[in-house]
Parts: C-alpha cells; structure tokens; sequence
C-alpha cells in the first residue's frame, strides 16, 4: 500500500487483549473487519481493531465482548496491504472513491483480470455495466487508471462481424489506442479499437519461431499486423514474405511493425481480398491463420505453392470435439486405410511425460486432417493436371475455442508426385 494512500485516522472497535481474538471473529462473520490495517495498541493496554468505514452505521457493538469505538491516528497497513494485488488494490481505490454507496453488486462487477498493453489497460467486457458507475463520471476512468497504474484504459466488446473481425473497443481514457506489445522479442504496434490481438496466439507464435524456414519464401495470406509474418521473418530466418491483408487498419499497423523489427525489406503487403491475390508458384511455405475457417484460402494457397517442389501449408481450422469420444493416443495407428503413413499426426509431449494439450489426437481432429489432407490432394492435382501427394506432418492444438472446440492447426507436406 502506498502511504500516500494511508487516511490520517480509520475507526476501529477496542477491547482488552483477552478479548481480541473472539472479537475479530465476530468482526470477520459480520465482514465489518478492515483488514487493510494492522491492529494496534491504544491508551489503557486496549487492542484496537480497524473496521470498515462506509460500514459504520450498520455497526452494532457486540453484547457479549466490552468494547468501544475509536478512531486510530496514522494507522499502520497491514502485511496483506502491502503485498496486495493489482486487483485489491482496484478494489480498494473504488471502495474509497464510493464510501458509503459501495455494495456487494459494484464489487461484483470490478474486473479481476485485464490485458495491459503498454501505458493502457484494456477492460473486458462485462465490467463496470451496473448504473451507479456511470454517475461517477471520468473520476471512475480516472481513479481506475491510476489504482493500476496506467495511463490509458480502453473496454473491450464483441467482434463485429463485418469479415475483418474488427474489435469493437470503446476508448475510456486517453488521446489515442496506439499501443506497442512484445512476444518473444518481437515488436507489435497496432490501434486496439481498430485491430485485433490474441494472447491465446502465443504458443503457436513461438512454434512458428521455431520452424526451419532459412532461405524459404513465405505467403500469409491473412496477415493481420503481423502475427504470425514476423516470427517467420525475425525468428525462423524465412528469407522473403508475401503478407495478405484487407483491413486497412491492420495493414497500417502490419508495414509499422515490418518497419519496427527491421524486417520491412524482406516482405511486400498485399493489401486486398486475399482471394483475388494474383501471385502464383512462388511460396516454399504458407500461413492460413483464419478462423473459424480458412477453407476459402484453399485454392489460393495450392496456386501459389512451387509447383515444381510442393511446400507446406499451415492450415488453421476450429473443430468440434465430441465429449463423450475416447481420444486415440499419439502412438496408436488411427488412420484409415490407404493413408499410410502419411496420416499419422505428431503431437508435443513436455519433458516428464506430462501431457499438453496436443498430446491426444481426437478422432475428429485426425477425421478433419485427413480429410484436408483429401481436399487440398484434390485441388493441387485438378490445378496442375498431375498428381500430388500431400502428407499430414504435425496437428497442433493451439487453445480451446469454445467449449468442445478446439483451434487447430494442420501442417501439411503437399509434393508433386514424381513422374513413373
């Protein structure tokens, strides 16, 4: 607790030693005890015991322990204020700001966790809603920011369904919702009421990060502000990248980031529909990181494949996970007939043998990649006129969606058979 926050002089109910202990019982029952301050001695060997402020006039001293109110001067936070948490120290700040209008449905209503993105916090949704707050005007914002230690804040709401799954995030305090984020030694810069970012991403970033792309050439063909573009550019030395975007503002926020990690020479912006994308046979690897769906990417991402040497599709996908199926495990056979080997999937396992969420493979998420696997086998051969072997590498279960949906990815070898 900031002693610049400690009041001159906080009430507090004191008794003789001997009945400290049945007091403070009673005190933590009735939820009267103030336990942001330490008790203390007061004159004639009293124990006194901090008690809520804006609870006082519900206060009724107890029969059965002798005491009396006092008013401690300076009081002494307690160990637990000291170290409190961000979230306590919301809490307390609002308490403080409402006094005697604070209740059990404002406190309900207090966010517990939040996204911080440099000098701005970014609310959820379902907080500060009840009415009270909003005859609290900016002091509410205000008092918000300053007990989190920020200087912005912004609230967020639901997706807009307008194809760019755009944020709608309402500006709470502060000139702009410029911010700057950074995963893995990666800079992002971007506009949070214009463009989305997901920390939920974060595993499948460092994964990409880590892919052996050195000397390849990469199309993401949903590019955002560069989620997945730059782990391929700064971390897994992909040599050269063709990012695909139609949101305005996420292109704005992508050549900013490009420019950010001094990767801004090493790849041009599509800015457009990505189906209309007019390039062709010049990508080793390509990122479809689209959800619920990337399926309309499909036939982009066959025609700019090399079609002498085939490459990799990393192909994003929510699929639907019956609770009721027994998971197949990473070492059983559970392909189908005629796939071979190319149907076996890999699948993480963390050093001790604990398992990650991708250690199982679902029949459905190996149903779905085989028949991806089909799919895309089909479109690369009537493109081309020839035959294409395509080969399941690795699913990667990213995070859970949606109860019993989980977002995949299927990272997939597509070659051209070789002429017999």
């Amino acid at each position: 607790m900031d002693t610049r926050d400690v009041p001159t002089a906080v009430p507090a109910l004191a008794t003789e030693p001997r009945f400290a202990q049945r007091l403070r019982e009673r005190l933590e029952e009735e939820q009267l005890l103030d336990g942001r301050y330490r008790l203390q001695e007061v004159p004639g060997g009293r124990v006194a015991l901090p008690v809520l402020e804006e609870k006082l006039e519900w206060l009724q001293l107890p029969q059965e322990v002798p005491c009396g109110l006092v008013w401690i001067q300076d009081p002494v936070p307690s160990r637990a204020a000291r170290r409190r948490t961000p979230a306590r120290a919301l809490r307390d700040a609002l308490r403080g700001l409402l006094g005697q209008s604070w209740s059990e449905e404002l406190e309900g209503d207090v966010p517990r966790a939040w996204q911080r993105h440099g000098d701005m916090v970014l609310l959820s949704e379902d907080s500060f809603r009840a009415a009270p707050w909003e005859k609290l005007g900016p002091a509410l914002w205000e008092t918000v920011a300053s007990a989190l230690g920020a200087r912005r804040l912004a609230r967020r709401g639901r997706v807009l369904p307008d194809g760019m799954r755009s944020p709608s995030v309402t500006l709470l305090l502060g000139r702009d919702g410029w911010v700057e984020h950074v995963d893995n030694g990666i800079r992002y810069t971007f506009d949070v009421t214009k463009c989305m970012f997901s920390p939920g991403n974060i595993t499948e970033k460092l994964r990409v990060a880590s892919l052996p792309c050195s000397g390849e050439v990469l199309v993401d063909l949903y590019a955002g502000i560069g989620y997945f573009t730059l782990p391929y550019l700064v971390h897994a030395a992909a040599a050269f990248a063709h990012a695909c975007e139609w949101n305005g503002h996420a292109v704005e926020a992508l050549r900013r980031n490009l420019v950010l990690n001094g990767v801004q020479d090493r790849c041009h912006v599509h800015h457009g529909d990505s189906r209309q994308l007019e390039l062709r046979d010049v990508a080793d690897r390509v990122n479809l990181g689209l959800i619920p769906s990337s399926e309309e990417g499909w036939p982009v991402a066959c025609r700019v494949l090399k079609k002498g040497t085939g490459g990799v599709l990393h192909i994003h996908h929510n699929v639907e996970t019956l609770p009721a199926q027994t998971p197949v495990l990473r070492d059983e056979q559970g392909s189908p007939e005629g796939a071979g080997s190319e149907g076996q999937a890999q699948h993480p396992m963390e050093a001790g043998g604990k398992e990650t969420l991708g250690t199982r493979i679902r029949p459905e998420w190996q149903r779905w990649a085989e028949a991806t696997a089909v799919r895309i086998r089909g479109l690369l051969a009537e493109l081309h006129g020839q035959p294409w072997h395509t080969s399941i590498l690795h699913i990667e279960a990213v995070k859970s969606y949606a109860p019993h949906v989980h977002h995949l990815v299927l990272d997939l070898e597509c070659r051209p058979a070789l002429p017999t």
